[in-house]
């Protein structure tokens, strides 16, 4: 063979070489030993090497030699990230260097919903299996309840004081600039307040009027008289299933503001970043009282004598909404 031939076969094995890495590069991978995708979670500190063995003992790459060179050749061998990875079945080994490099790491999610107390934070926690450690409940009113990002192996106390980091943020900002004459001695006491607003509206736009109701009446020194407070003084913020008796009304608890003067000694749960806001800036009204519409809202009144036509117009409405109930469950004859 001529040295031009020599030439012409080397060129066109390179070639060929080159075909079939490009292939191997872009074309499909191993499929997913189970499922549509395959989850590896690659430690902190891994080089190459130990990425390689990993993802094929995960069943993403075929060959980890081969993994090492395409990313030796690529230039990504050095900016591996640790974390824990998704691939569907057949990723091809560009898209599993890709992500590794990039670290499109898996996303979880923490939620911790406005209200909740702070035992069913820790539950939360203790629940979310892609966590490490063990976490106490928090002091009530601590946290700030909303959606927060975690990443598998994440210490539970690390993602808790991200929670309560966050709270001590919002209220710093929220009482800095604050409403004058506000009845709190402390940021903490506009928590208590705030959590309690918390419970008693479901609607956003009442939370400043509801807010306003009980400032008005911490100022005339009238009892709060809430009943989501009388609740957590029994259960502990946990549903009690049924209205209030007259003997619970009467329950003597620290949080029982039909008895006490003024605030409950804590928060009643977590208020979110909705209610902090009412309790520091609340509506400028008179109102000093409120009570359901049936409509899923309130109706307030700044007299005695207003609201307890208020809550007759309510009783009507309560009264036949059970015998409803009672129809439907066949215990009443209807019409109601």
């Amino acid at each position: 063979m001529t040295a031009a031939g020599a030439l012409v076969t080397l060129g066109a094995a390179l070639v060929l070489l080159g075909i079939i890495g490009l292939f191997v590069y872009l074309g499909p991978g191993p499929k997913a030993p189970e499922g549509a995708s395959t989850t590896v979670v690659l430690a902190a500190g891994s080089g190459v090497a130990e990425v390689a063995a990993d993802l094929r003992r995960g069943g993403v790459v075929g060959s980890e030699t081969v993994f090492v060179l395409a990313a030796e050749v690529t230039g990504a061998a050095h900016r591996l990230k640790a974390g824990e990875y998704a691939f569907p079945s057949h990723a091809s080994l560009q898209s599993v260097i890709s992500a590794i490099a990039e670290g499109r790491v898996v996303r979880h999610f923490v939620t911790i919903p406005e209200g909740v107390t702070s035992q069913v934070v820790m539950e939360t926690l203790m629940r979310a299996d892609f966590l490490t450690g063990v976490v106490a409940a928090p002091a009530e009113g601590a946290v700030l309840p909303e959606t927060y990002e975690a990443r598998r192996g994440d210490d539970r106390s690390a993602v808790l004081k991200r929670m309560m980091d966050a709270r001590d943020r919002v209220l710093a900002t929220l009482w800095a600039h604050r409403s004058a004459d506000l009845p709190y001695r402390s940021p903490e006491e506009a928590v208590t307040l705030a959590s309690i607003v918390e419970k008693e509206t479901a609607k956003p736009e009442e939370r400043p009027r509801i807010a306003a109701v009980f400032i008005n009446r911490l100022k005339a020194g009238v009892r709060l008289e809430s009943d989501p407070t009388v609740v957590y003084g029994l259960t502990g913020g946990r549903v009690l299933g049924h209205g209030l008796t007259k003997s619970e009304l009467q329950s003597q608890t620290p949080y029982n503001t039909y008895v006490i003067a003024g605030l409950p000694p804590t928060p009643i749960g977590n208020p979110g970043r909705a209610s902090l806001a009412a309790a520091l800036d609340p509506m400028n009204t008179s109102d000093l009282y409120f009570v359901a519409d049936g409509t899923g809202g309130h109706v307030f009144s700044s007299t005695l004598a207003e609201h307890l036509q208020n809550v007759a117009k309510w009783r009507v409405i309560e009264a036949k909404r059970n015998c409803e109930a009672d129809a439907v469950a066949g215990q009443r004859a209807a019409p109601c």
